[in-house]
């Protein structure tokens, strides 16, 4: 018995020293000192920096078509020090970097060569692209380095910019973050109907592939400040935008999808012209294709529920049944005029399905859908629609009683 103990001895020795030197940390990683953290990026038509066209003139810089312009937002661990040692009106939280070419990844590659910290995208938040570029070439192309690459998350959100890109990333707010804004902003949903379900690489990747017609949050930029205005159309068929929509009719097309999570409804009375304002506390909507034979037509559904939150209508008693019902049919009557609008922009003037027409199609009648799916944008735009709105309001606040 004992001289077994003495020949398990060493074995358990020889364990613990393997295990040991197994428990040596992550030997290939970076220290976070070390790294730039990317959070943003923008793509815009190209455009030399100062730089680029030093070397380009001494014959230093690479061959390339200058397609494209992008720009890095990076924090940096000397950004960050810098930020909480020194903080003042003029002190910025980020730091941006551009390179002009017509390859992403040597782009990104360059930056190699201006800093000794590597770029990392895992923390990567929001990719913008100029309407000019998305206009001029392909999101397939554009994106294709971020759908390939599993350094960039597939949560990572798309957005097109009105006029250069770039500026989007930039603000005159001491602390604020201009990537990270962007992100906030997408997130305010629930306040209004003018802001898209957040479009990621994984989304758009699905929809470039099924061909489908889809729009992109747009992004208005001027002196520092950004707000969010319309969306991008981007056609299937091309990958390409193909125009716009109006914060309007981008309110039409929530409406239609029934996707809104909050916003306001802002209608004037029919008798005396005054302004009516219908709070969103839910919505719903559904859409039902209807087939007969080799015709197709939809009905669309929609209903919400919530609260008058402002009334200048004088008289106006909110206590009276009467009165509420007016103030549901004022903001029927106007939401009815934002779907028709935007229904009439996607089929006549654009000829694309931005709204899911075709997926419900696709839900309840495949076999038809099969027939129709390759160049479904042009039947959509030859397709009749009807719909319907009903509007409940169900609380008026804590004041009511007729105004005289």
């Amino acid at each position: 018995m004992k001289q077994t103990h003495k020949n398990i001895r060493p074995l358990f020795v020889s364990l613990s020293v393997l295990l040991f030197l197994s428990l040596t940390g992550c030997w290939s990683s970076h220290e976070i000192e070390e790294q730039s953290l990317g959070i943003g990026m923008a793509f815009d038509k190209g455009k030399k920096s100062f730089i680029e066209k030093e070397l380009n003139e001494q014959g230093e810089g690479y061959l390339s078509k200058d397609l494209i312009t992008s720009t890095y937002q990076l924090i940096t661990p000397q950004v960050a020090s810098s930020t909480t040692k020194q903080a003042g009106p003029q002190q910025k939280s980020y730091l941006n970097v551009t390179e002009t070419g017509d390859s992403i990844l040597q782009m990104t590659r360059e930056l190699s060569l201006r800093s000794e910290q590597p770029l990392t995208a895992h923390h990567m938040k929001v990719i913008v692209i100029s309407d000019k570029l998305a206009k001029s070439q392909g999101l397939e192309k554009l994106l294709d380095l971020n759908f390939r690459d599993n350094d960039f998350r597939p949560s990572c959100i798309v957005l097109i910019s009105n006029g250069r890109a770039s500026n989007t990333l930039e603000t005159k707010k001491a602390g604020e973050i201009p990537a990270f804004r962007l992100v906030g902003i997408v997130e305010n949903a629930f306040r209004t109907t003018r802001i898209l379900p957040p479009m990621s690489l994984i989304k758009i990747e699905s929809k470039l592939n099924s061909e489908s017609s889809f729009l992109l949050q747009n992004v208005l930029s001027v002196k520092g400040e950004v707000k969010f205005a319309g969306a991008a159309v981007i056609k299937g068929k091309t990958h390409k935008m193909a125009g716009t929509l109006n914060e309007e009719e981008l309110e039409g097309v929530t409406w239609i999808t029934g996707k809104g999570k909050g916003g306001v409804v802002k209608s004037f009375d029919k008798e005396t012209g005054q302004l009516i304002v219908y709070e969103i506390d839910s919505m719903k909507s559904t859409i039902i294709p209807r087939v007969k034979g080799d015709s197709i037509s939809f009905d669309v559904n929609i209903e919400s529920v919530g609260r008058l939150s402002e009334n200048w209508v004088v008289p106006g008693d909110t206590f009276k049944n009467e009165f509420l019902k007016k103030a549901e049919k004022s903001s029927e009557k106007e939401v009815k005029r934002l779907v028709g609008n935007v229904l009439e922009k996607m089929q006549k003037e654009y000829k694309v399905d931005v709204a899911g027409f075709g997926n419900r199609l696709r839900i309840k009648h495949p076999k038809v859908w099969n027939k129709v799916k390759k160049d479904w944008d042009q039947t959509f735009s030859e397709t009749p629609i009807n719909y319907d709105v009903k509007i409940t309001i169900n609380d008026y606040g804590t004041s009511g009683g007729s105004k005289k």
